[in-house]
């Protein structure tokens, strides 16, 4: 089992900008999918991000994040950044990172998700 911590998560005024991190410890994460997943108050838990294992040369970016949000990884570091910018209200989530069983190079499958972190959280204010 993976284990994996998020941090970064803060308040922000809209416009302003945000980096996750995702750090795995116990094992090292250069090949493994990671995806970034949110999850607001009273809403269902949402895919945000997903780059696939070793160079990260695939990435799924969801359509409301798209040319704001950039996931990117540094497996000499073993973590996984997701840099936000451009903050809107509508980003105000607990964000979550997670990963797939070890065959899976790349998934944006929510369901193939298994081990998954505590949860960094991110508030945009108008």
């Amino acid at each position: 089992q993976v284990q994996l911590m998020e941090s970064g998560g803060s308040s922000v005024q809209t416009g302003g900008s945000l980096r996750l991190s995702c750090r795995a410890s116990g094992v090292s994460i250069s090949n493994r999918c990671i995806g970034w997943f949110r999850q607001a108050p009273g809403k269902e838990r949402e895919r945000v991000a997903i780059i696939s294992a070793g160079g990260g040369r695939t990435t799924y970016y969801a359509d409301p994040v798209k040319g704001r949000f950039t996931i990117s990884r540094d497996n000499v570091n073993n973590t996984v950044y997701l840099q936000m910018n451009s903050l809107k209200p509508e980003d105000t989530a607990t964000y979550y990172c997670a990963t797939p069983l070890p065959d899976q190079i790349f998934t944006s499958l929510p369901t193939d998700f298994r081990d998954w972190g505590q949860g960094t959280q991110v508030s945009v204010s108008p």
